[in-house]
C-alpha cells in the first residue's frame, strides 16, 4: 500500500520537475504531472538506463531527464497540432 503512494507522490515530483525543466509546456495539473512521471520514468530507464539515486523503484535523476524530454516532445506536438488546426 505505501509502495504505491510513495510511487504516485514521487511520480507528482518529478513530472512537475521534468515540466519545469521543459518550460511549462504540460497540460493537465497534477493528473498530468503524475502520468509525465511515471512515462517519464520509464522513458529514462530505457534512454538511459537504471543510475543514481534510487527512490520508490525511480531512478531519480534519468526519471527527470526523460519526464522533461516527454514534456517537451508533448508540447512540441500539442503546438504543432494548434498550427495546424
Amino acid at each position: 500500500m505505501w509502495g504505491i503512494i510513495l510511487s504516485i507522490i514521487l511520480a507528482v515530483i518529478i513530472g512537475l520537475i521534468g515540466d519545469a525543466l521543459a518550460g511549462h509546456n504540460m497540460p493537465g495539473g497534477i493528473i498530468g504531472a503524475m502520468v509525465a512521471g511515471f512515462v517519464g520514468a520509464w522513458l529514462g530507464a530505457l534512454l538511459l538506463g537504471n543510475w543514481g539515486p534510487v527512490i520508490g523503484n525511480f531512478a531519480v535523476i534519468p526519471a527527470i531527464i526523460g519526464t522533461a524530454l516527454f514534456v517537451f516532445l508533448l508540447g512540441l506536438a500539442s503546438r504543432l497540432f494548434r498550427q495546424a488546426a
